[in-house]
This record gives C-alpha cells, sequence and structure tokens, in this order.
C-alpha cells in the first residue's frame, strides 16, 4: 500500500488544521513551513508529529509543503502585517465615508501580496461594490471582502475573559461547540445572561466543558420537590449540591444535609417500632398451648350465600326472605290440616287442595214484581 507523510499545518494560533504531504522534509513540532493553498503561498505551522497515512485515510486533494521558512520568509511576513494596519485603516475611513452598516475586523495580506482579505461582521446583506473598486485603486492588488460572526471576531481581536484569563477561543479552541441554556440549568446557574455570556455576546464556551460531568453525578440523586424516606422519617428534597453529592432536605426537625450514599443504606428498625407489636394476651397463650399440633385455626363462620364478602343482590335477598317465611310457615298449616280434615269432593281437582278458596260474594235473589191488588 502507498503511503505518505502527512503533517497537520495551521495558519493561525488556534486556527483549523490542515493536512498536507511532508513529502522527504524532516519536520518537527511548531517548525515554520511555506506551503501551497488555492489561494497561493501560505506561512504556517506545523502541529504534532508526523505521521504515515495510506490512500484511504488521507483527504483526495492533498497539497504540499514547499520548504521549511527561511529568514527571508519571516523578515516578509512582518512586513505584511505592518502593512495590515495600513490597509485596516484606509478601509474603515472609507467605510464611515460611504455609511456603510459594517464593522472591520481585520485585513490580512497574503504570503505573496497577491490579495488583501478583509473580514467584517455586519447585521444582514451589504453592497460594498463601490468599496472594493476604490480599494482596489489604491492598493493596486486584488480585494476579498469576507463576512464572518461575532465568535470568530473574538477569535480574531482577542481579551480576557470573566474567569481573567485569555479567551479559550484565541488560546486553545480550535472549533466551536454549540452550546444551550439547558447546560447552564443542569449546573444550577444563574440564567443572567450578563453572566453566562462571553465577550462575542453569545453563551459562554465553557459552559460545555462539565456539562458531561453533571449529568453523571445527578443519575444518583433526587429531583428538587420530590419526597424520599429516611430512617427518621419522610423529607422533602430542597437543594442539590451536585459536586459535594449532598442534599438538602427539609422535615419536621428542620433543613439538614443529607449524602447520596446514607440515602442507599438499609433501613433498620428503631426501638419504638419494636415496643408498637402487641404481645399476646394470658387467654390465647393458653389456648395456643391447648391447641393440638395438626389444628388448624379458629373456623370463621360461614356466610349466606357462600360468597365470600361479595354484596347481594336486593332483589335475590329479597326472594330468599320470602323463601325463608313461606318455609317457616308451612308447618303451621300443615298442622292445622290435621286438626282440620279436608272434605274432598269429587269435582276438585287434586292439585288444587292446598289453595285458599276465595269467598264469592252472594247473589241476591231476584225479586218478582208486586202486584197491586189493587
Amino acid at each position: 500500500m502507498d503511503k505518505k507523510r502527512i503533517v497537520a499545518v495551521s495558519f493561525h494560533c488556534a486556527g483549523k488544521l490542515f493536512d498536507f504531504d511532508a513529502r522527504d522534509l524532516e519536520l518537527e513540532n511548531k517548525d515554520q513551513v511555506i506551503v501551497e493553498t488555492e489561494r497561493g503561498k501560505a506561512l504556517g505551522t506545523v502541529i504534532g508529529p508526523m505521521r504515515d497515512e495510506g490512500t484511504e485515510n488521507r483527504p483526495a486533494k492533498l497539497k504540499t509543503v514547499l520548504r521549511k521558512a527561511t529568514e527571508h520568509d519571516l523578515e516578509m511576513a512582518e512586513r505584511n502585517a505592518g502593512r495590515e494596519q495600513e490597509a485596516l485603516r484606509f478601509c474603515k475611513k472609507r467605510v464611515s465615508e460611504r455609511k456603510m452598516e459594517m464593522k472591520l475586523v481585520r485585513a490580512e495580506y497574503l504570503f505573496d501580496g497577491s490579495k488583501i482579505v478583509f473580514y467584517f461582521t455586519a447585521d444582514g446583506r451589504v453592497d460594498f461594490r463601490e468599496l472594493v473598486r476604490d480599494l482596489a485603486q489604491h492598493f493596486r492588488t486584488r480585494i476579498e471582502m469576507r463576512q464572518i460572526g461575532v465568535r470568530d471576531e473574538a477569535k480574531m481581536v482577542g481579551g480576557l475573559g470573566c474567569c481573567g484569563r485569555e479567551l479559550c477561543c484565541c488560546s486553545y479552541l480550535r472549533s466551536f461547540a454549540p452550546v444551550s441554556v439547558k447546560m447552564a440549568k443542569a449546573q444550577g446557574l444563574a440564567l443572567n445572561p450578563s453572566k453566562i455570556s462571553g465577550q462575542c455576546g453569545r453563551l459562554l464556551c465553557c459552559l460545555g466543558y462539565e456539562y458531561d460531568t453533571y449529568n453523571e453525578l445527578r443519575k444518583n440523586m433526587p429531583k428538587c420537590g420530590k419526597k424520599i424516606s429516611l430512617p427518621e422519617g419522610t423529607a422533602d428534597v430542597v437543594a442539590l449540591n451536585i459536586l459535594a453529592q449532598t442534599i438538602t432536605v427539609a422535615d419536621k426537625d428542620g433543613r439538614r444535609e443529607v449524602h447520596v450514599d446514607d440515602l442507599n443504606k438499609p433501613q433498620q428498625p428503631t426501638q419504638a417500632a419494636d415496643s408498637t407489636k402487641t404481645r399476646p394476651t394470658e387467654k390465647e397463650a393458653t389456648r395456643e398451648q391447648k391447641k393440638p399440633e395438626g389444628s388448624k385455626g379458629p373456623r370463621r363462620p360461614r356466610r349466606r350465600g357462600g360468597r365470600g364478602n361479595r354484596p347481594r343482590n336486593p332483589e335475590q335477598q329479597s326472594q330468599d326472605e320470602n323463601s325463608s317465611r313461606t318455609e317457616s310457615a308451612a308447618p303451621q298449616k300443615i298442622k292445622n290440616e290435621e286438626k282440620v280434615p279436608e272434605q274432598k269432593t269429587g269435582d276438585q281437582k287434586p292439585g288444587r287442595s292446598r289453595r285458599r278458596n276465595r269467598r264469592r260474594p252472594r247473589r241476591r235473589p231476584e225479586q218478582a214484581p208486586t202486584q197491586d191488588n189493587n
């Protein structure tokens, strides 16, 4: 497999890394080299040691390292840095004269001086065609205007953060990671924009450094407002100290701090709980002694219906009561029938002996019409 010696090169402090073919040059970390780019020749710094990679891992369009930087190359870079300040002042003057809504950040000369790149920030799109025409006539070279964001502006300008140290983006942070307010909430920070925002006006990049650690430590801790059970009783969670792994709880005795390890310990029964247990009385003790070994406990009285504790249907209950009444009245009726023999008739059917004979009202005989003797 064809392998090549690859080296990473950066063109600015804490800038992005680009891979180049080192060929047969012996390069070490922090060496300054002249490389070939799409914009022409450029001066860069080697970051890290060289490595051998095959055709699968290396990029398709791989540029080469031309040579190590000489003293003449370094002097040319210093002259270009001085000319950058002059070009920036002249461009700012033209922008103020034309009253353009844009903020110039930096001017950059290429290594061979064939182009000047102006970096600026703006809220929207800016028509800078007239400005480019003025700059090209004055500097007699190619002009490029490039719009950047506020984070890139802070990276180029630099400064000190709220911690008192140099900004992370211009010291070692080579790429920007997304930051959200959720990270500040997870760490218990005050959601004050002036305290959680950086020089660029965006959320601090350092909010994401400890976010994973806070999430890992929070897994074993309850949430605020939740009730937890302690050996002394139940308590409400008031506050959390994630790094110290302590919980502030409030109960009837007041507020106090509890460690997370104390919550996972098994609860031991207290003496007060043992004293509340009821002791058997003397009668129960004697009954247990007299009770044979194979006998079961006292039988519970069987409830009517044989359905346990289920409620009975009111219609069924009324039928049961009526049937019990008829059963209780039946023997009395039989006794009375024994005393008074029945008078059976030939016309009476056998199945109607016990039916109660209904009394029918007697019909009055129709009186014949009286005749007057007169």
